[in-house]
C-alpha cells in the first residue's frame, strides 16, 4: 500500500508562458486527501477549478489543454510531468494566467519547487491505474502500445529529418529518482523554419533561445545540449506529463512511436476506459466508523465500489421490518421518496468523507437538492443500488449527481450539494 502524498507548504514562482507570452504567477498549494490534482485560475471571478483529468482535455496543437473558454488552461504538460515525477497525488496549482511559466523549458524548476515545499504523506491510498489487457492507439503518425505492468515503463522513439536528431530511441522506468536524473531537465525544442507559421497561429509568443532549444539547418541556435538525445528525453517527459491526466499513478509498459500531445491524450482516454478496476467493498462496521447515523436512520448496508473523489456505488437492502413501513402505508408498503434520497445522500457522504483526514470527527451537511425525480416505487424485498459521481469539489463543499436503481431500473435520480463540518 502506498500512501497519498501532498506538499507541506505553499510555494510560488513566476515567468512568461511559452505560447501566449503572458506573465503568470504559479503557486503549488497543499490539498486534502482525495482532492487529486487541480488547477485554480485565481485571475478569474470565483477562482474556478479544473481537475487534471483527461475528461477535461481538449485536442490542441503543440500543447496540452484543459477546459475551454475563459477558464481554459494551456501548456500544462511540464507542470504535470513534475507532479508525476515527484509522486504527488493531491495538489492545488494556482495560476493567474491561462498558461504556466515556461521557465527554462524543462520540468526541473517545478520539481525543485515541489521539493522546496516539502513532499509529505497523508491519509488515503494512492490511486493506481492498472491494465487488464493490452491497449493500442494510432493517432496520425503517433503509435502507442500499452501493456499490463507493475511499474511505469516508457519506451519512446522519435524520428526527425534533422541531422542532429534523426531516429532516437530510449527506455526508462519512471520513478522519482529516475525522473529527476534522466528526464526532468530535458528542454522543449522546435525548428527555426516553423517559427513564422506558428506565430501566425498565435503560438510560441513567449518562446526564445533561453527557454527552448531552437534548431536551424546547422544545429542548436545560441544554446548547448544537456544530452545528445535531449530531444528524445523531452518527448518522454511530455508523455509522463500527459499520463497525469489518468488521475492515478499509471502502472503500465508504454511504447510510444513518434508521440504527440494529442496522441498521448487519446492513449490516456483508452487507458482509463480499459483500466482494471478493483472494487473496494466497505462493510457496515467500517461505514459506522465514518457516518454518524444509527438505527433507524442508517440507510447504507454496504459500499461496493469507490473511486476516490470521483465515484461510489452503495446498496440498501429494503426489508419489511423497516420501521417506516408501519405507517407508509398500512397494507401497501412503499419506501418514502425522501428516505430514498436520504440513503443516496448517505452513500454520497461516504464518498465525500474520503477527502478528509479524520472522518470520525466530521459530519456531512447537505445544502441543496436539485432535479429530484422518482421513477418507480420501492417495496419490501428490493435492493437499491446507488451510483453517485462527484461533479465539482471546492474545499469542503462538493456537488454530486446520483441515481438509485432496483434490478437495473432507475427508481430515483437527484443532484445534491453538501459540505463537511466538524461533528
Amino acid at each position: 500500500m502506498t500512501h497519498r502524498r501532498t506538499i507541506r507548504a505553499r510555494v510560488e514562482m513566476s515567468g512568461v508562458g511559452l505560447h501566449y507570452g503572458r506573465n503568470c504567477r504559479l503557486a503549488f498549494a497543499p490539498a486534502s486527501p482525495g482532492a487529486g490534482v487541480r488547477f485554480r485560475r485565481t485571475d478569474l471571478p470565483g477562482a474556478p477549478e479544473t481537475p487534471a483529468h483527461v475528461s477535461f482535455a481538449v485536442a490542441t496543437e503543440r500543447r496540452t489543454q484543459l477546459g475551454t473558454g475563459d477558464g481554459s488552461l494551456h501548456t500544462v504538460e511540464h507542470v504535470l510531468a513534475a507532479v508525476v515525477g515527484s509522486e504527488v497525488d493531491d495538489l492545488t496549482i494556482e495560476m493567474d494566467a491561462p498558461e504556466p511559466p515556461i521557465l527554462d523549458g524543462s520540468a526541473q524548476p517545478f520539481v525543485d519547487a515541489l521539493a522546496e515545499a516539502g513532499i509529505v504523506e497523508h491519509s488515503g491510498v494512492a490511486p493506481e491505474l492498472r491494465l487488464a489487457d493490452c491497449v493500442r492507439v494510432v493517432d496520425g503518425e503517433s503509435v502507442y502500445v500499452a501493456r499490463p505492468s507493475d511499474a511505469l515503463d516508457i519506451e519512446v522513439v522519435v524520428d526527425y529529418a534533422h541531422p542532429l536528431i534523426g531516429v532516437q530511441a530510449g527506455r526508462w522506468r519512471v520513478t522519482g529518482p529516475t525522473f529527476r536524473s534522466e528526464l526532468a531537465v530535458a528542454r522543449t525544442f522546435g525548428f527555426m523554419h516553423e517559427v513564422d507559421a506558428l506565430r501566425a497561429k498565435g503560438l510560441i509568443q513567449g518562446a526564445s533561445t533561453a527557454n527552448a532549444l531552437v534548431l536551424d539547418d546547422r544545429g542548436v541556435v545560441e544554446n548547448t545540449l544537456r544530452w545528445p538525445d535531449e530531444f528524445l528525453r523531452h518527448k518522454a517527459l511530455d508523455v509522463v506529463g500527459d499520463l497525469a491526466l489518468a488521475g492515478a499513478r499509471v502502472r503500465a509498459h508504454i511504447a510510444a512511436h513518434k508521440p504527440s500531445h494529442r496522441g498521448t491524450v487519446t492513449l490516456v482516454r483508452e487507458l482509463v476506459a480499459n483500466a482494471l478496476k478493483e472494487a473496494r467493498v466497505i462493510e457496515i462496521d467500517e461505514i459506522m466508523k465514518v457516518l454518524p447515523h444509527r438505527y433507524p436512520f442508517l440507510l447504507v448496508d454496504r459500499v461496493l465500489e469507490i473511486e476516490a473523489n470521483r465515484r461510489i456505488v452503495g446498496i440498501k437492502n429494503v426489508t419489511v421490518n423497516e420501521p417506516f413501513f408501519q405507517g407508509h402505508f398500512p397494507g401497501h408498503p412503499i419506501m418514502p421518496g425522501v428516505l430514498i434520497v436520504e440513503a443516496m445522500a448517505q452513500v454520497g457522504g461516504m464518498l465525500l468523507m474520503g477527502t478528509v483526514d479524520d472522518p470520525g470527527s466530521k459530519v456531512v451537511y447537505f445544502m441543496s437538492l436539485d432535479n429530484v425525480k422518482f421513477r418507480k416505487p420501492v417495496k419490501p424485498g428490493d435492493q437499491i443500488r446507488f451510483e453517485l459521481e462527484m461533479k465539482q469539489i471546492r474545499g469542503k463543499v462538493c456537488r454530486m449527481a446520483g441515481v438509485a436503481k432496483v434490478d437495473g431500473t432507475v427508481v430515483c435520480e437527484a443532484e445534491m450539494a453538501a459540505m463537511v463540518r466538524d461533528r
